[in-house]
């Protein structure tokens, strides 16, 4: 004989805004209570890092309102700024109760809002303010550029956070940012329910405050913004249906509404581990052809690499009816076969151009974060020859050991430039060629730009202008962009990945960026303690690997031995 013990109750589903914009197959795992034992990725230090910076601009924006609006202004939280004072239920369920007696009591703008839970959803916003027609709008703070030069943007002043002030901008213009919109999308939708949205009738608002913290900019959530004419509330509401039932299904032991498949979110997800061992046992297609490409091939029945790899190059499937997104098709089944072979890379030409001069330079550059650039790294060659008054051969570092952000960083980089403007113009007055390299010019370009608009008047530091100049001349040489140019890779374009196929490897086995990350903590003692020397011989040895191989990249492209690879037209599937 049973006893029933009736229904067992289901576990409890909450989703904050941020599973709307990222993978289906994520928000599965997140709910999967048999997911705990699965493998998952280490800590990300990057990762880490942007949300600690993002804390600390939450918190200068909150001291800056409450410096502005004064009585008008009010926190939930106890130390009355943006900032966790403690884990757990109890510190969110004191600042949700504080919420709830700030709207009750018509607060004009509530820091740090707590929300009430609606349903299979959940919320916080950096600010909810209060409108004329009663009933609150939410403010969201960001760490991103929201805005883009141009018009058409509504904003208003930083401080100046009413959306009735909002008026046309003629110098700035909305970037895209869908996650941000989203995230306000679930903050109306739980105002109203919770009954403090204004008026059915009023329109329905946000803003938000970005990384250059100059204004707020406003947004429509009625207004048609997504694909096929749709407003930014109903496209939240189609997503947030899905999620949930992609989340309660997880939680609960159904069946799974989301598989795994390659996209770009990947590379920063905790669970791709998980993911790909997974999509590794099927071969499935997504580990060649990503995101939304991959959809398709599977919908025209090509579901696997080894079935992309075995199509004929000039004859797609005849169940595709357009252009694919990303490579071309041709591509693609050469990457597949690439993959078959176990091939990083496949040459498009027989011979691959890369510029070479008399006198030579890899450089490369080590950024925390978005807190600055504290080494800059060069490695001289001299293929031309010695000539009297050069400098002598070899790796140099130019460095700084205070913690980021510090003016300190102006200096290293004043000697760094001083020293390679130096050499550079020696070089040139001496009849001689000049080049210089560096793998992915985005980012030292980007903080050698960044430095002299710092760090202008620093001694060595050179104007905006001269660096500008600089990166547009032929001498600045990215070899990334002539990787991707010449050669199709079948397992990422990432320097850790194609310099292998020169031959290089690093000497410590650990040496990646995230892990540099971490090394920087310790070797300037950013969390407490004394610095570490040990990690500061850690990252100038990463960063001496780095230009080494950078510099046998050039020099294996550029060389008889990259006839080893072949090209694209001799890939022939093994299946």
């Amino acid at each position: 004989m049973s006893t029933s013990t009736g229904p067992r109750t289901a576990p409890r589903v909450l989703l904050d805004a941020a599973a709307l914009s990222g993978c289906r197959r994520r928000v599965h795992l997140d709910h999967d209570p048999s997911a705990a034992e699965r493998p998952r990725a280490l800590p990300d230090p990057a990762i880490e890092q942007r949300r600690a910076d993002a804390a600390a601009h939450r918190v200068r924006i909150g001291e800056l309102l409450a410096r502005t609006w004064g009585a008008d202004w009010a926190s939930t939280w106890p130390d009355r700024m943006a900032g966790p004072t403690g884990t757990g239920a109890g510190p969110r369920a004191a600042r949700a109760e504080r919420t709830a007696e700030l709207v009750a009591a018509g607060a004009p703008l509530v820091w740090g809002a707590v929300l009430p839970v609606d349903g299979d959803r959940r919320g916080t916003a950096e600010l909810l303010v209060r409108t004329p027609t009663g009933g609150y709008v939410p403010l969201l703070v960001v760490r991103r550029r929201i805005t883009d030069p141009g018009e058409g943007a509504r904003t208003t002043a930083v401080t100046d956070p009413w959306p009735q002030r909002a008026r046309h901008d003629p110098d700035r213009k909305v970037r895209s940012q869908p996650r941000d919109l989203l995230a306000l999308a679930q903050l109306t939708r739980l105002l109203e329910a919770a009954g403090w949205a204004p008026p059915e009738s009023a329109p329905r608002l946000g803003g938000v405050i970005g990384l250059d913290a100059d204004v707020v900019v406003w947004h429509d959530l009625r207004a048609g913004h997504w694909p096929g004419g749709r407003s930014t509330l109903e496209e939240y509401d189609a997503r947030f249906t899905d999620r949930a039932a992609v989340a309660r299904a997880a939680a609960t032991g159904g069946p799974a509404l989301a598989a795994p498949s390659r996209i770009t979110e990947c590379r920063r997800c905790p669970w791709w581990p998980t993911c790909e061992a997974e999509l590794e046992q099927v071969d499935d297609v997504s580990l060649v052809a990503h995101g939304e490409t991959a959809r398709l091939l599977r919908e025209s029945g090509v579901a696997t690499v080894a079935g992309l790899a075995g199509l004929d190059p000039a004859d797609p499937p005849a169940e595709l009816t357009g252009p694919l997104p990303g490579p071309p098709f041709t591509d693609l089944v050469a990457l597949a076969r690439a993959r078959r072979r176990g091939l990083a890379v496949a040459r498009r030409v027989p011979r691959v151009p890369v510029t070479r001069a008399d006198v030579e330079v890899d450089v490369d550059m080590e950024s925390f974060g978005e807190s600055g650039a504290y080494l800059w790294g060069a490695l001289l060659t001299l293929p031309g020859g010695a000539r009297d008054g050069d400098p002598e051969p070899g790796y140099r570092a130019f460095a700084t050991w205070d913690p980021l952000p510090t003016r300190d960083e102006g200096r290293s980089f004043g000697e760094f430039w001083t020293w390679f403007a130096g050499l550079r113009a020696a070089t040139l007055a001496s009849g001689r060629t000049f080049a210089a390299y560096c793998y992915n010019e985005q980012a030292e370009n980007r903080w050698m730009i960044a430095s002299a608009q710092r760090f202008a008047g620093m001694p060595g530091v050179p104007t905006e202008a001269e660096v500008r100049a600089f990166v547009a001349d032929p001498c600045w040489v990215d070899l990334y962009g002539v990787v991707s140019t010449w050669f199709l890779c079948s397992q990422g374009k990432g320097l850790k990945k194609i310099a292998p196929a020169a031959g290089f490897s690093w000497r410590d086995p650990e040496a990646g960026g995230e892990n540099s990350m971490r090394w920087y903590r310790d070797a300037v003692a950013l969390d407490g303690g004394e610095p570490d020397p040990v990690q500061r011989e850690r990252l100038l040895g990463y960063n001496t690997d780095d230009v080494l191989a950078t510099r046998a990249l050039r020099e294996w492209m550029s060389s008889d031995r990259v006839l080893e690879v072949p090209l694209v037209s001799e890939l022939r599937d093994l299946a």
